[in-house]
């Protein structure tokens, strides 16, 4: 979900839906998982934040509140758990290829009237030096990580997946 408008016309609804789905969903699950991780001496959390939770962009300042949250949020439960067996990491990607994101190259392939291939290289490229979206297996492959026992140090931290894009 996304809404893309600058603060003095962004429609109160539709911060509150942006910051309900992205912040308070997060919050929520992991209350909700807390208490039987720290009993058991052994969790993980990962949450997805994105690159927008460490910099910026015009017109998406609820999308952007979220995700810094989300980064926020992770820090305090990997303090309030460190040394109970339970991490937790927020993982910040760029450019991924989700449904959305596809529809959104699509729709400027058909406006440009170039393909997709190179509409989703000018679209990631205007963010992210590689030129390349981050694919959904990586990602996973990166949660798995941090789920592992590789991972048991791993904590309060925020991992880019942002092909260069923080960076600059």
């Amino acid at each position: 979900m996304q809404n893309v408008s600058p603060i003095v016309d962004f429609p109160e609804q539709k911060w509150d839906q942006l910051i309900a789905l992205n912040l308070s969903a997060t919050f929520h699950a992991t209350k909700a998982c807390l208490p039987a991780m720290t009993e058991r001496g052994y969790g993980r959390i990962v949450n997805i934040s994105s690159a927008h939770g460490k910099v910026a962009s015009v017109n998406k300042a609820a999308y952007c509140a979220a995700k810094h949250g989300v980064i926020g949020l992770t820090k305090v439960t990997a303090l309030e758990t460190a040394g109970t067996g339970v991490t937790a990491n927020a993982v910040c990607p760029g450019w991924v290829l989700t449904p959305l994101v596809r529809k959104q190259i699509e729709m400027r392939a058909v406006q440009s009237g170039r393909s997709v291939d190179d509409e989703t290289t000018a679209l990631v490229s205007e963010k992210m030096p590689s030129g390349q979206p981050v694919r959904p297996e990586h990602l996973g492959q990166m949660v798995a990580f941090l789920c592992s026992e590789a991972g048991e140090q791993i904590t309060g931290a925020e991992l880019l997946m942002d092909g260069g894009w923080t960076a600059q």
